[in-house]
């Protein structure tokens, strides 16, 4: 079921392959390995997904393309799981990595955390420049809490897509073996 799925969702190497922006990377982006979908590429995927997604503005796919290349995952599986992080979830989840960052760095009582800027649709780049002033604002605490943040969201995620595509395969293997007994 997973490989299926993601077969019909996923575009092919030869259709990525005809974007022209990515012609600037050669063949590093095009060995089967990073295409292939099994349950090493999709979890690792998933951590480097989720990893990546925390990185601050539209550098996440771009960390995410380059982490698949190094650790030999699955492209397009870890460049969809970036998308966690949008303008909706990335204040909770930096709020979150800060109070990480100062529980760790013993900084829980130096004050209450910096209100998030207002987000404004109608300027969205000044938004994104008040996000990144409020972000620089929140110092240590913030940075070594993102990546905390991001190591245990990725190891999570590792975890529960190994464990559940092991279910699936299990599921899988009990119900061939009661077809095959039932025709036999």
């Amino acid at each position: 079921m997973p490989r299926k799925f993601f077969r019909k969702v996923m575009p092919s190497v030869d259709k990525v392959r005809e974007v022209r922006v990515l012609s600037m990377f050669g063949d590093s982006l095009f060995p089967p390995s990073l295409w292939h979908l099994n349950r090493r590429s999709a979890a690792g995927a998933v951590a480097v997904g989720l990893f990546c997604g925390l990185i601050p503005g539209p550098f996440q796919m771009l960390g995410a393309a380059v982490a698949c290349v190094l650790f030999r995952v699955n492209v397009p599986v870890a460049l969809v799981t970036t998308v966690y992080t949008n303008p909706l979830t990335i204040v909770p989840l930096y709020l979150v990595a800060y109070q990480i960052g100062a529980l760790v760095l013993g900084a829980s009582g130096s004050g209450p955390v910096p209100t998030p800027p207002h987000w404004d649709w109608s300027q969205p780049f000044a938004s994104v420049e008040a996000l990144g002033h409020w972000m620089i604002s929140l110092g240590p605490p913030l940075a070594l809490g993102v990546f905390l943040l991001a190591c245990l969201l990725s190891a999570l995620g590792y975890a529960i897509v190994r464990f559940l595509w092991s279910v699936h395969l299990r599921r899988a293997w009990h119900a061939r073996r009661r077809r095959a007994a039932n025709r036999g």
